[in-house]
This record gives structure tokens, sequence and C-alpha cells, in this order.
């Protein structure tokens, strides 16, 4: 856990080489090695960027800002009173933090030090956790719930392993619900203008997206899947789907978020949340 935020606790120095993107192998260690680095580097511009729209308390599922206050896909807020809930990849834990309000106990884990400490430095009251997804540090049947909101489930290469570790720490019927980049996004350029409405490459071209230094080492790393793939995953991991959620972009969303963007949200999808259910 967490014990204490510094403020003057700083990351080290940003790496003053350009990182070269190309797509290529990358194993478990690797993907966990990078994701866990960028994040702690990157932690603080993240949460500065994005941490209005995100919000302290808000649990929203993606840049189109879908909430949950809305959405409902965890079930109706007044069932979510005294359930135990776990946020994989939870940042900041503002999604836990809105589970909080709503009489959950949550438990925020994530593996990067430095989102958690952003976590901490906002406050809630409930656990903090740095862990490896893969590897959860908690014992069986521990809670009813689980969520990822964009967090884990896209940065490593056994998504499969994830779902069971999941599945083994949910008590029988326990939903799990995880949103991702919309694999269909991996066929068009990362650009939010025109330029990211034209296809560029294969949608069945399964190579991760890695960026490496310049001794070829990974310092950021994201896994495609298919939809096929993901439901696939789901099955072998123990979980029956239930929903697959794609949502629209809002009329009241104007901002652009990476590749994300009002102009390409009104024609492709950007976000694939799977609703499942531990059998």
């Amino acid at each position: 856990m967490i014990q204490g935020y510094e403020p003057d606790d700083q990351p080290g120095p940003e790496p003053e080489y350009e990182p070269e993107a190309t797509r290529r192998a990358a194993g478990d260690a690797e993907s966990s090695r990078a994701s866990r680095g960028w994040w702690d580097r990157n932690a603080d511009e993240y949460q500065n960027e994005h941490g209005t729209f995100l919000g302290d308390d808000r649990f929203v599922w993606g840049p189109e800002g879908l909430d949950e206050a809305e959405a409902r896909l965890l079930g109706p807020a007044e069932s979510l009173k005294g359930k135990d809930v776990l946020e994989i990849g939870a940042g900041a834990a503002q999604c836990s933090r809105w589970l909080a309000a709503q009489g959950a106990r949550p438990v925020a884990l994530d593996l990067s030090h430095r989102q958690l400490q952003h976590a901490l430095r906002i406050g809630g009251g409930f656990p903090l956790v740095e862990a490896d997804a893969g590897a959860l540090p908690f014992a069986d049947s521990s809670f009813d719930l689980a969520c990822a909101a964009y967090g884990a489930v896209p940065f490593v290469s056994d998504p499969v392993a994830v779902f069971r570790e999941v599945g083994r720490v949910l008590r029988p019927g326990g939903r799990w619900v995880f949103s991702v980049t919309h694999p269909i996004r991996w066929a068009f350029p990362d650009e939010p203008g025109p330029e990211g409405l034209s296809v560029s490459a294969s949608y069945f071209d399964r190579t991760p997206y890695v960026e490496q230094d310049e001794r070829g080492r990974a310092v950021y790393v994201e896994h495609h899947r298919t939809i096929g793939d993901r439901v696939r995953d789901v099955v072998a991991g123990g979980f029956r789907l239930l929903d697959l959620v794609e949502p629209e972009w809002p009329a009241w969303n104007h901002q652009e978020w990476g590749g994300w963007s009002p102009l390409r949200g009104n024609l492709i999808p950007g976000t694939a949340i799977f609703i499942c259910e531990r059998d």
C-alpha cells in the first residue's frame, strides 16, 4: 500500500532520447516493466491534462465521457452500497472515490506508484494497492465487483491470465466490467483529424505497438486484440459476456484526447466496454 505522499518525491528526469515507435513482440515481463515506468514518468502530466475532465470523484468509462452514474453498467447506484469493489488500473482512483460515495467499499489497485500518490493526494479513505493485475494480492472470493476504465487490460500480453485472476478474487456471480480502446481503432492512424479516418493497417494484425529506447528496451507497450479475441478471452477467463457497450460521442463533448475527437467519434467507435459475470 502507499504509505505516504511526499510532494517533493518526483519521478526521475525524462529521458533525453525520443522513443522509437514500432510494432514487435513484447511479453509479460517487458510489458509490465514498460507500463510501470511509463505511468510513473507521465502520471503528473496525465493528471494535469485530463484531471479536470475525469474529476476527483467521477466514474468515467472513456474519452467519450460515458458516466457510470447514468450508464449503470455495474448495476443501479443504490445496489452498490456495502459491496466490495476492486478497481484495476485505478490511476488517481477517481472511479473508486465515486464508488465510495455510493456506499461501496472500493480498493484501488495500480501498477504505478506515482499514479497512486496522486490518489493519496486527492484522498478518499479507501485502500490503495500497488500491484500487477496479473498477480492480485487478495484472497479468493474477496470482492463482489471488479472494474477497469482503460486500466491494465490494454497493456498486458496475456489478458486471459488477468481475467482468471479477477475471477479468482470475485465471489460467485460477481460482475467484471472493463473498457478498452475499441479494436477497430487499430486499423486507423491515431490522429484526431481527417487523417485519422483512413484505414492504414490491418485490423487483424495483433503485433503489439511498442515505443522503445535507443537500446531497444520497451518504454511503452500496448496490445491489440480483435473484438472476437476479446470475447474468447473473456470466456477463457471464466466469465460470461452479458453485454458489449460501444459509447456514441455525445454532442456536449468538444474535447480532443489523443486520437479521440468529435470528428472521429461521430463516425467510428472509440471505446468498447465489456460487461461480464463470473460463472
